[in-house]
């Protein structure tokens, strides 16, 4: 349910707007294969806004992924990197082609993708995966620079072992582009038969809504303390998903005793310092996330804005929907905690 959404008090559809803070499960028995019974979700008057889901070309992009094998494996994998780079420019300033629009390098196994977090040992690991994604508004530039990857295997650092897929195709990137658009500036015509029938009247409509306040909880005060510290994977579930260029996060408590604590420990502010490496465009830094209460199901929502680098095909990222990020969060420290057994 917390999968690919934003505020789930208001999940704007064409004729209504959901609202599932309320919505609870419940396992039910004698079924083979198991059933779980969901309900308590509402519906509210849809908005007077369409939703409208656009997207433009821009450019195009290729991904190079090759495994690296050996002592400092992760030092050759960059080294790799940086000549392949450099050959290119030196091609694009003799053809006076432009430089790359972005470039995105990753050594998978090293833990890159928790930015600062990383663990510093995994950086000494001896298997790990270059992931070379590359974005150009020419499509001859990177048709180039897929040529100039073969040398890698072997002239280039020892230990590459082979490009995945052979030579990276290049595809053009169409990035997405969501807004609102007021249904009265639309005129809506039936036609039946192709006759003209009717002029839909939006006025006549039901009464529309754009916001909603869902279920939300009460003030939760820490019942007791304690000097013990969890990882959220021990007292949560999470699911992640994008929604365009921006993530969600649903965290499920496993006990709704354990709400409180969460509820202190995972802020807003705390998810947005965790992911921090993640965000580009949000100079805010207290924009970038929203937390949502969805008390039916003893869980929060988190909303992280911006933070794919573009999201689906338009990012070069390894992760470009955020799939990862919710397990990513389950190492996340919950601090001052009793010892949960005194909790159940």
């Amino acid at each position: 349910m917390l999968y690919e959404i934003g505020n789930p008090s208001c999940y704007m559809l064409p004729d209504v707007n959901c609202d599932f803070t309320d919505v609870k499960l419940q396992e039910l028995q004698g079924h083979d294969g198991g059933a779980v019974l969901v309900f308590g979700a509402r519906g509210h008057p849809h908005s007077n806004n369409y939703k409208v889901s656009a997207t433009y070309a821009d450019g195009f992009r290729t991904t190079a992924v090759a495994p690296v094998a050996g002592p400092k494996a992760a030092a050759k994998a960059r080294k790799t990197v940086d000549a392949i780079l450099k050959r290119c420019r030196r091609i694009f300033k003799s053809l006076k082609l432009e430089d790359f629009s972005k470039v995105e390098t990753t050594i998978l196994g090293t833990e890159e993708m928790y930015g600062s977090l990383a663990r510093k040992e995994f950086e000494e690991s001896r298997e790990v995966v270059l992931w070379l994604a590359v974005h150009h508004q020419q499509k001859k530039a990177l048709q180039l620079f897929a040529k100039e990857i073969a040398p890698a295997g072997t002239g280039m650092a020892p230990g590459l072992t082979n490009i995945v897929g052979g030579r990276p195709n290049v595809s053009p990137i169409l990035k997405l582009f969501s807004f609102l658009y007021a249904m009265d500036n639309l005129k809506v015509d039936i036609h039946i038969n192709g006759e003209f029938a009717v002029s839909y009247d939006q006025q006549q409509a039901l009464p529309a809504t754009d916001h909603v306040e869902g279920m939300q909880y009460p003030a939760m005060q820490v019942p007791v303390g304690g000097s013990n510290t969890y990882r959220l994977e021990q007292l949560a579930y999470t699911r992640s998903g994008d929604k365009g260029n921006s993530s969600n996060i649903g965290v499920i408590a496993r006990n709704p005793a354990y709400l409180p604590y969460i509820q202190q420990s995972l802020t807003q502010e705390a998810v947005a310092q965790y992911f921090s490496h993640l965000f580009e465009e949000s100079p805010n830094t207290n924009d970038r996330v929203t937390r949502f209460d969805v008390p039916g199901i003893h869980a929060f929502n988190f909303f992280l804005k911006n933070c794919l680098g573009g999201g689906g095909i338009a990012s070069l990222r390894p992760d470009p929907q955020g799939k990862a990020l919710g397990q990513m969060l389950l190492d996340f420290p919950v601090k001052n905690m009793p010892d949960l057994s005194t909790l159940d």
